[in-house]
């Protein structure tokens, strides 16, 4: 396998290993609730990729008078994860904000070989085996060879791609099972926080044709590891609320 593929398939092969979070909401924990220079907020966890072997630095600090996720990618990749509790299952609004301030050059989120992006969100739908065609479930069977769990059915990618522009959605370069969609793109608002809303049951279904499986996780990643270069980023709360 490819190391874009593996890290595609790692990524959200974590969020079925990660710690599940009982919760009374289905609120994903808030980075804003952690310390600058502290540990991640609980339910979160680092993960990393086989045959990738610089990392992504992800840090709390502050920004004004609210704690954020730093991340910076220097020729590297990894993400951080969020099993969700089964109290997410009548989620499907999800919110977050970020703010970017480099991007990797080159990078283009639908090209093999150029796959970085400077900030990326992932929503994760748990694994039916009942869905998957013959190809798939090769593919499926191999990923819990390798993490001893398969990954989720599909995944929905929300991405600042570098190649721009926004409103474009495409499959993953190295599988079908991730849909892309690029909610912002080039430079025109480098270094602004921005908010983000999206319905991703109504997102699901113009993906993949297909009512959703439950939703297993989220994940976030800053990767430059494509291109060699560098990315940097700001993650503010990332939030999943029934409408």
């Amino acid at each position: 396998m490819k190391p874009a593929f593996v890290a595609a398939l790692a990524l959200v092969a974590g969020l079925a290993a990660a710690p599940c979070v009982p919760a009374q909401s289905p609120r994903v924990t808030p980075f804003s609730q952690g310390a600058p220079g502290a540990t991640l907020p609980k339910g979160w966890a680092a993960q990393t990729f086989p045959r990738i072997p610089n990392h992504t630095r992800y840090a709390l600090v502050r920004d004004g008078a609210t704690v954020v996720l730093r991340a910076e990618a220097e020729a590297s990749a990894s993400g951080l994860v969020f099993r969700l509790a089964d109290s997410a299952a009548d989620a499907r609004i999800l919110r977050w904000r970020w703010k970017v301030d480099r991007l990797p050059v080159g990078a283009d989120a639908s090209r093999k070989g150029a796959d970085d992006a400077p900030a990326r969100v992932y929503v994760t739908f748990r694994h039916d085996p009942a869905k998957l065609g013959p190809v798939d479930r090769l593919v499926y069977e191999a990923a819990r060879a390798i993490y001893g769990e398969a990954p989720p059915h599909a995944s929905l990618m929300y991405v600042w791609d570098a190649a721009g522009p926004a409103g474009r959605s495409f499959a993953n370069p190295y599988t079908p099972r991730v849909r892309t969609f690029v909610v912002e793109g080039g430079r025109a608002r480098l270094g602004q926080w921005l908010d983000y809303e999206r319905d991703v049951v109504a997102d699901y279904r113009a993906a993949f044709g297909e009512e959703p499986p439950p939703l297993s996780g989220i994940a976030i990643m800053t990767d430059a590891d494509n291109t060699g270069d560098r990315a940097s980023a700001w993650y503010g709360d990332v939030a999943l609320d029934p409408r």
